[in-house]
């Protein structure tokens, strides 16, 4: 760290104490007089570092020339992650979203039987199964994360495949247990995750991964008007996808319980030490 101008002083001890986080997970308070560390940064000036021409964090927070407030910062930083909701991921998301009145209008025309809207059914819901695997990649990748699609990603998700669901059920196609095991784990598990969110993220596991392609396949043989061998090959994997949704939904209660458990004893450890 030699070599760093004096006039940084106030503006790197500040992103010290950023990184100083307790234990429990919750940032610690950062201030700007705290102490500058040992070494060629001691005996820096007192003066707030946004208040210094030429500090170091007058150009992060936003400003010209170092000597407007850090709150312009913050609106410059609002103003890009406002605009940042409008990329392909979230895109995909929205497609989505639309998709599912059209293929409920689809999978209900003429009665909900006839082979061909069936067909067109089945290619919107192919789609939408499609732009599901893209997403979320695309948003990880080329670091496209928003708070929209963080809400409206697995909204999509569930509405899709709740759609097909009812509607099969609805016409007679599969019977309503199958559907209530599905969305019941479904909507159960993503409350779950929102429960253990202070404590930590549970991560999508391979198990689940393959859950929901089979789900995928299996409903989407259901809306085709499928006959014969087909007909029969559809049950066993749906026979599957139903096992898979059970299996995988015990194994994220266990560790959502796990991941509680261990929040708990490190919040009370960070307490205990906070204390001494």
């Amino acid at each position: 760290m030699t070599g760093v101008p004096a006039s940084a002083a106030g503006g790197s001890s500040g992103a010290q104490g950023a990184r100083g986080t307790a234990a429990d997970g919750v940032a610690s308070e950062v201030s700007g007089s705290a102490p500058a560390p040992a070494g060629p940064l001691a005996g820096s000036t007192s003066a707030p570092a946004d208040r210094l021409p030429g500090s170091a964090s007058g150009p992060r927070a936003g400003s010209e020339d170092g000597g407007r407030p850090a709150r312009g910062g913050k609106i410059t930083a609002a103003a890009v992650n406002q605009a940042s909701v409008w990329n392909v991921a979230n895109l995909l998301t929205m497609l989505r979203l639309v998709l599912v009145p059209g293929f409920v209008a689809l999978m209900l025309a003429d009665g909900g039987y006839d082979p061909a809207w069936r067909s067109l059914a089945w290619a919107a819901f192919a789609v939408a199964m499609i732009t599901d695997l893209f997403d979320g990649h695309l948003a990880r990748t080329y670091n496209l994360v928003t708070d929209f699609g963080k809400i409206a990603d697995p909204i999509a998700d569930k509405a899709i495949m709740g759609a097909a669901l009812i509607c099969l059920s609805a016409l007679g196609d599969l019977p309503w247990w199958v559907t209530a095991v599905i969305l019941g784990r479904e909507i159960g598990i993503t409350l779950l995750r929102f429960l253990v969110i202070r404590y930590g993220v549970i991560p999508a596991s391979r198990g689940g991964k393959l859950k929901t392609l089979v789900q995928g396949v299996a409903v989407g043989m259901y809306v085709l008007a499928l006959t014969g061998w087909l007909a029969s090959l559809r049950f066993w994997v749906m026979a599957a996808a139903v096992a898979l949704t059970v299996v995988t939904g015990l194994d994220y209660v266990r560790q959502a319980i796990v991941l509680r458990r261990r929040g708990i004893v490190e919040r009370a450890a960070a307490l205990e030490e906070k204390e001494a």
